[in-house]
């Protein structure tokens, strides 16, 4: 009586899954016996969902054609869709690195979600790939770090080497596709909307290019800058840190402002953002393209010394009923040498058990459009949930701080990989999800709950069986899920 496992070839230090347990274990008087001969299994069985979302939507498609293939097409084995395509779903499925592919070229699950003939690679040309349905990292490395300036050419610039990267990018049209992706989520014209811009740290750990240290941060870190309208994300654009959180936002917003208005001419369009993007440039774009704006307001002598009445009021309630106290006011302000006029801003006097805690806000917005405390409250507050809390979902589930390339233009794409990642998995989560127990989860719990299941696959003459885990807890969920996208939930 004892554990028995089938031990690996060749063990060169201890592993567990290759030495015994100390001790022997017993299941009501049996043996627990355990090998890794359970044939073709994987943990990806919700796959299938991201096969049967991409079938309705298209998405992963139209992002595959922002891409330029100058490969012989004698010699792919891999065709650019599928490269594209077992990338996104990689990370959606929680494999952010190039290496993790070199296994998962290995599983049948993956190659049916692509759509694969050869499921189980045994037609592959090479001997040694047999076997292995999908492409591994070298071949990812190829699509990744294609120069952006490459042009065909069958050599290197200035060598005599082949050329072997030859998959090239065009930025500016996965940039419309983003706008055009939000744009068509809408079965007609909203009266209005509100982008939120915003800019976040992503930590570098090597010598990347365009590696800068970041003070606020205190760290070497990429400052991208993201434009989000609720939940939906339309912009996703990695810069230096060396620079102005708002550097370049008029250069991005433009494009898309007048993307949105050849398509809804009559929509009202608000800009929100924080201090960092409280810059005269910015506020004086909107105030001439007809956008009102929202921006947190840094606080100043100047500022504090506006609010002075209110701050004793605040302090004087909050000593009465030891609960935090707010005051709201406001006024026209100006700085002495940045802004160009007055513009209207919005002061919270607040006294909490820390002590002061003084707010300010600038809007274009009248009074009589937003009062002071709605606008606070309400309207700048919600930053917290739509961008701030997307923007963490992204980079945390979805990888977006995965820049460890050496070069800029290689780490905006995989910027790019993973915005897809997220419009698919939000995608997803706007139709197919709404009315059940995941409508608002996060990325991460999605993939947890709905796409890990372990799965069986047997490849007949006539068939390939994908028999799901019995044991699987979600099993009304994932029917009800495929379900709506087989139903067509997907319209606007």
């Amino acid at each position: 009586m004892g554990l028995v496992i089938t031990p690996l070839e060749t063990p060169r230090r201890f592993n567990p899954l290759a030495q015994p347990l100390g001790a022997l274990q017993k299941l009501g008087g049996r043996e627990l016996v355990w090998r890794f001969d359970g044939g073709d299994i994987t943990s990806d069985g919700g796959a299938l969902v991201l096969k049967k979302l991409e079938e309705r939507t298209g998405i992963v498609r139209r992002f595959a054609a922002c891409f330029e293939d100058y490969r012989s097409v004698k010699q792919i084995e891999h065709p650019l869709l599928d490269l594209i395509m077992q990338r996104v779903f990689g990370l959606v499925l929680g494999y952010e690195d190039l290496n993790d592919h070199d296994e998962l070229r290995r599983d049948p699950m993956l190659a049916v979600a692509l759509g694969k003939d050869d499921v189980k690679g045994e037609q592959r040309r090479r001997k040694q790939d047999r076997g292995k349905a999908l492409a591994g990292k070298s071949t990812f490395n190829r699509l990744e770090l294609t120069a952006p300036d490459y042009d065909g050419s069958p050599r290197q610039k200035q060598s005599h080497k082949p050329e072997t990267k030859k998959i090239v990018v065009d930025p500016e049209s996965m940039d419309a596709l983003l706008a055009d992706l939000f744009l068509e989520a809408h079965g007609q014209a909203p009266e209005q909307i509100i982008l939120d811009v915003d800019a976040t740290d992503d930590l570098l750990y090597g010598k990347q290019e365009g590696r800068f240290y970041h003070g606020y941060y205190k760290d070497y870190c990429y400052l991208p800058l993201y434009v989000f309208c609720g939940e939906q994300l339309l912009c996703s654009r990695l810069r230096r840190s060396n620079m102005d959180a708002s550097a370049d936002s008029v250069e991005e917003l433009e494009p898309l402002v007048a993307r949105i208005r050849q398509r809804w001419p009559a929509v009202k369009i608000w800009l929100r953002g924080d201090s960092g993007f409280c810059r005269e440039n910015l506020m004086a774009w909107c105030e001439s393209e007809g956008i009102d704006y929202v921006f947190g307001l840094a606080q100043n002598a100047r500022l504090k010394k506006q609010i002075e009445a209110q701050m004793a009021a605040a302090e004087k309630q909050y000593e009465q009923t030891k609960a935090s106290a707010r005051v709201f006011t406001e006024f026209l302000y100006a700085t002495e040498k940045t802004w160009s006029r007055e513009r209207r801003v919005i002061a919270k006097a607040e006294h909490l058990d820390k002590g002061a805690n003084p707010r300010f806000l600038v809007t274009s917005l009248s009074q009589e459009q937003v009062a002071a405390q709605e606008l606070y409250e309400k309207v700048y507050c919600a930053r917290g949930e739509c961008p701030e809390n997307r923007i963490k979902e992204q980079q945390l589930d979805l990888f977006a701080d995965r820049t460890s390339t050496g070069k800029m233009w290689s780490n905006q794409l995989r910027l790019y990989f993973s915005s897809i990642a997220y419009v698919l998995l939000q995608t997803l989560r706007r139709t197919a999800l709404a009315g059940t127990e995941l409508e608002k989860a996060q990325c991460g719990t999605i993939r947890l709950k709905l796409l890990k299941i372990g799965a069986q696959i047997r490849v007949t003459v006539r068939k390939v069986w994908v028999s799901l885990s019995g044991g699987y807890p979600y099993i009304t969920l994932f029917t009800r899920v495929l379900a709506n996208l087989e139903a067509g939930c997907l319209s606007p």
